[in-house]
């Protein structure tokens, strides 16, 4: 992972960070981080939940190809001995 100094930055800024930081319960630098990622890769690049990072951790695994079960026959429905129908 990289690291990123930024000087200079103006107080109002700073603020305007820390405030969305603060509103999103997540630190100054996660905030920055998601900006910066959505601003230069793109708004669908923080798109997906966490099911999709999953997805993605098996996909670079190449655990994706798992074995499907035969399907079986479907069961016949509950009866219930109150039943009027």
């Amino acid at each position: 992972m990289a690291s990123l100094t930024i000087r200079g930055l103006d107080e109002a800024v700073k603020g305007r960070l820390r405030l969305e930081a603060a509103h999103q319960g997540i630190s100054m630098e996660e905030a920055a981080r998601r900006i910066l990622a959505r601003a230069l890769l793109g708004p669908g690049a923080l798109a997906g939940g966490l099911g999709a990072r999953i997805h993605g951790y098996f996909v670079e695994a190449d655990a994706y190809d798992l074995s499907v079960p035969a399907r079986s026959s479907h069961r016949p429905p509950p009866v219930f001995a109150n039943d009027k129908t």
